[in-house]
């Protein structure tokens, strides 16, 4: 198990669709202040995350303030972390855009990108639900579904960086359209938006989110209905995961993680029902919930901050 140690004071970012949240993270990730923004899209992030790095920092002591080191800026779709870009993020209007030096221009600090789901599995696996986990699996539903494994305590990431698109795992064949166009993807089905979706196509009702199908479980036989389907199509996906990696656990995080135990004892119970020839693995809330992005964003800062202390004291 990986001992979690101070490092500077940082700011941390998580760029959503549709919210930018943003808290400033102090040596034992202390929160010392906290935001969040709306979010516009295409360049004009840059401003998003420089007005609302302002007003984070205008809040802190001169002490607190001289501790601040660094930044880390989560954002989702497809990040190349080296050159500090945004490749593609198609609900933030981005493509093959450099974001960590614009910001670290306007901020007088040194940025360090990543994913958001790559993010939030950090800071589950170091300071969180998996931080005593063997091999976890961290699974993100959101807007969509992404998932994280980890393999003697190494992420894996694939030759193209991109492993875990778990959300694109077709489980219902001829099933729903999804986002990247094939149908029956676990996404389609399973994610926060899906059921959200589902339940105004079946009612008519509009529904701001997930969250109110779930108030209305028990109550509204159609949310009883779109749950069903959602949690055994994502006990199939979580099944399928299960018998290629073996995680010594499965953490759920996101926003429909938020929904506790009316997700994982169905999820679970299915799994246990359906499993043949692999051992279902514990299912674990994740510890950070909705600002997992946010402290894993910070950890990735500490560490690139660490990193270029320790390689400036090595070559003096």
């Amino acid at each position: 198990m990986e001992t979690l140690a101070a490092g500077p004071a940082v700011l941390a970012f998580d760029v959503g669709g549709t919210t930018v949240k943003a808290e400033v993270l102090g040596p034992e990730l202390e929160v010392w202040a906290t935001g969040s923004t709306g979010t516009p899209r295409g360049p004009a992030v840059v401003d998003a995350v420089a007005f609302l790095a302002g007003e984070l920092l205008a809040e802190l002591s001169e002490v607190q303030l001289s501790k601040v080191g660094a930044v880390g800026l989560a954002l989702p779709g497809i990040v190349d972390t080296a050159s500090g870009t945004s490749v593609y993020a198609a609900n933030l209007g981005l493509r093959d855009e450099p974001l960590a030096d614009p910001v670290s221009r306007r901020l007088g600090l040194p940025v360090r990108l990543c994913h958001d789901v790559t993010a939030a599995a950090e800071a589950e696996r170091r300071s969180g639900a998996a931080r005593a986990v063997v091999d976890p699996l961290v699974v993100v539903i959101g807007t969509g579904i992404a998932a994280v494994s980890y393999v003697h305590g190494q992420r894996v990431a694939g030759s193209s960086g991109q492993a875990g698109e778990l959300g694109h795992v077709v489980v219902r064949p001829g099933g729903p359209v999804c986002g990247c166009g094939a149908r029956g993807c676990l996404e389609a089905v399973s994610s926060a938006a899906a059921v959200a979706r589902a339940y105004r196509a079946r009612t008519g009702r509009a529904v701001s989110g997930a969250h109110e199908v779930v108030a209305l479980l028990g109550q509204d036989p159609h949310a009883d209905e779109v749950w069903a389907e959602a949690t055994s199509a994502l006990a199939d996906g979580l099944l399928m995961a299960t018998a290629l990696l073996a995680p010594g656990a499965i953490v759920l995080g996101g926003g429909l993680a938020q929904a506790g135990p009316a997700l994982v004892d169905p999820v679970t119970g299915l799994m246990k029902q359906r499993a043949t020839a692999v051992t279902v693995p514990p299912l674990l809330l994740a510890a950070h919930g909705t600002r997992a992005g946010v402290v894993g964003a910070g950890l990735v800062a500490r560490d690139a901050a660490g990193h270029e202390v320790a390689s400036a004291e090595g070559s003096a």
